[in-house]
């Protein structure tokens, strides 16, 4: 478990997720020029998603969204995701603090190749409606 927040039982960053309209030229552009390399792969040709090492151990995830351009006033940023011993606590401690969650505790397996990859994810909404995931490694 990477982090010291004890409040919600690790911290530091898993993960942040972009949408991308052109899947292949965002990948390249974050791995052959910034040099982030994949971890993690799934899906199929147009709903294609990946999380690519910063090289900390953190990841940017980036889902495939074919012809979708943010607007002006929209931005590419899905949500971002901090590591957690326990979804469940984390979730708690923010709904005692008055935020709403939109994702109860949830056990779900990633589905990566070779094998897929159990997580726990939760997720809630804090100011400006920013979703913050917690994420859980199983």
């Amino acid at each position: 478990m990477h982090g010291s927040n004890a409040a919600i039982g690790g911290g530091g960053f898993h993960h942040v997720a972009i949408r991308a309209a052109d899947f292949d030229a965002t990948l390249k552009f974050y791995g052959d020029a910034l040099g982030m390399r994949p971890t993690l792969a799934w899906g199929k040709r147009g709903e294609r998603a990946v999380m690519l090492d910063t090289g900390d151990g953190s990841c940017l995830e980036i889902f495939e969204r074919p012809g979708q351009r943010p607007a002006a006033d929209d931005v590419a940023l899905v949500h971002f995701a901090l590591r957690t011993s326990d979804c469940g606590a984390a979730v708690e401690r923010v709904r005692q603090a008055g935020y709403k969650v939109t994702m109860e505790p949830t056990d779900i397996d990633i589905p990566t190749s070779p094998n897929p990859t159990p997580v726990r994810i939760a997720f809630c909404k804090g100011p400006d409606d920013i979703l913050v995931e917690f994420f859980q490694q199983r």
